[in-house]
């Protein structure tokens, strides 16, 4: 690679939206995926992977939770629209993890966070991206925060075996506080200011 083929600084890589979508819904299927390996974790012996549970149930909403990320980080290259930032709502598409048969899941390790782990994303996400006032924000990022004292509080009482003082349990905790980091990050890309220098003229081509 010449130098003249190096990006400027400031300046986005050119990606189009076929592209950010894809890497977008690669990223997603990495994340489902090791979430279901934390998941088998914390269920132990009780865990069992089966096509609808685990890849219906897991990872395809994490595939589309992803593909939309990538989709929000496509408008907001191209000049944004007025609802992008309801893409910040996506995760909630983990929450399908309840429909099929709540207690099933819970006792096969799938559904124990189909709720709290999106909402702490967009809780942190919201917080990070520093849009919005302050106070909510400050709000938003207290909350996100506890995902750190409540797993370590209570994970001894869903799972004993991977209590903070053991060798297993500070790496499993360490797996979920990585995780979640990544989703919270992932969660600030609707709310983030649109691109320096893009043409909202260019995101009619971005409906095509």
């Amino acid at each position: 690679m010449t130098t003249g083929e190096l990006t400027r600084p400031g300046q986005e890589i050119t990606a189009g939206p076929i592209k950010l979508v894809a890497l977008g819904g690669l990223c997603g299927l990495a994340w489902a995926a090791g979430l279901r390996g934390f998941m088998a974790q914390v269920a132990g012996d009780e865990s069992g992977v089966t096509w609808v549970g685990t890849f219906v149930w897991i990872l395809l909403p994490g595939v589309l939770t992803g593909g939309l990320l990538g989709w929000a980080e496509h408008l907001r290259r191209t000049g944004g629209r007025p609802h992008r930032r309801w893409l910040l709502l996506s995760p909630l598409l983990f929450t399908a993890l309840l429909a099929p048969d709540p207690l099933g899941v819970l006792e096969s390790g799938l559904g124990g966070g189909a709720i709290g782990v999106p909402l702490y994303g967009i809780l942190g996400g919201y917080a990070i991206a520093g849009r919005g006032r302050r106070v909510p924000r400050l709000i938003a990022g207290l909350l996100a925060l506890s995902v750190v004292p409540v797993w370590a509080l209570t994970v001894g009482l869903f799972a004993p075996h991977l209590t903070l003082d053991t060798p297993a349990g500070l790496w499993v905790a360490l797996y979920y506080y990585s995780f979640m980091a990544l989703l919270m990050l992932a969660c600030t890309i609707p709310l983030r200011p649109v691109a320096a220098g893009s043409d909202s003229r260019g995101s009619g081509r971005g409906r095509r």
